[in-house]
């Protein structure tokens, strides 16, 4: 990717706000507009916009599967494409996914309620870093 798009960098700061629906929107129009190899890359990272958006929401299947299928369209990509450090948004999503495969869908309402006691959104958890 050799220009990085404004509505790249502006989806990006939504992620990490934990706006995770308006990422959602910015992303898409990004990612339907785009071809390969930026398309795959931009349907990875929006992937886990959303699975993060089923989390808030204490929807535990969306954000297992969603989660799974992002952090899969992301390995060719490493360790920085975009300007983001693709290793670490791989590695944060992969621990979540782990985390969230552990507690079970019983146990996602407890798990959201404890995070939010920390903050509003759920942005400390998997974090989009910029890297050059």
């Amino acid at each position: 990717m050799n220009d990085i798009p404004l509505e790249w960098i502006q989806g990006i700061d939504e992620f990490n706000a934990g706006e995770y629906y308006a990422c959602h929107d910015t992303l898409e129009a990004l990612w339907m507009d785009s071809i390969d190899p930026d398309k795959k890359f931009y349907q990875g990272v929006l992937q886990i916009a959303v699975a993060c958006y089923h989390l808030h929401n204490r929807n535990w299947r969306g954000a297992v599967t969603l989660l799974g299928e992002g952090i899969g369209r992301l390995p060719y990509y490493q360790p920085v494409y975009a300007g983001i450090d693709v290793t670490q948004l791989i590695q944060d999503s992969s621990n979540l996914l782990t985390t969230l495969q552990s507690i079970g869908i019983e146990g996602v309402g407890d798990f959201v309620d404890r995070l939010l006691q920390d903050s509003t959104s759920l942005p400390s958890i998997v974090r989009i870093k910029y890297r050059s």
